[in-house]
């Protein structure tokens, strides 16, 4: 497995959103929206599923996910590969669970995933390898987010 940064980590703090992406059964791919992610060990994430039932039955027949946390703002992030494990009650759910509670989360949690990470990859927008600045690149972000708002 691979160790997950403190810098990586804040970074998925911050951000708290991620996609996940697993494999159904019959090879379709599911793509769904977290708002939970954390780093749950030096070498996992972890996130609540409340409303994840297409996800949660892809991992119970392949265990194989990936995990997208991208800032939008400065178009940077990073790409989590490893396998996903179902936690229904023991410690680690409880000790889980507690930590979503603190985060503020107050839907109805039915179970929590914990992923072993085995790879990570730094993602970032081709425009840093045209030379354009993270403060650029946000002020871009900035300028058609308010023209088209």
């Amino acid at each position: 497995m691979t160790v997950i940064s403190d810098e990586v980590a804040e970074f998925v703090q911050n951000e708290r959103l991620g996609y996940v992406a697993t494999v159904s059964p019959d090879c379709k791919p599911n793509l769904s929206p977290k708002g939970s992610i954390i780093r749950s060990g030096p070498e996992s994430l972890a996130f609540a599923d409340i409303r994840s039932p297409d996800t949660v039955e892809n991992l119970e027949s392949n265990d194989a996910v990936e995990v997208s946390v991208i800032s939008p703002i400065i178009r940077r992030g990073y790409l989590f590969s490893g396998r996903g494990h179902i936690h229904k009650s023991g410690a680690l759910f409880d000790d889980l669970i507690k930590k979503f509670r603190d985060m503020g989360i107050q839907s109805p949690i039915n179970t929590v995933v914990v992923i072993d990470v085995d790879h990570i990859s730094d993602t970032k927008s081709p425009l840093y390898d045209l030379g354009y600045t993270e403060e650029q690149i946000k002020d871009t972000w900035k300028r058609n987010y308010f023209e088209n708002s």
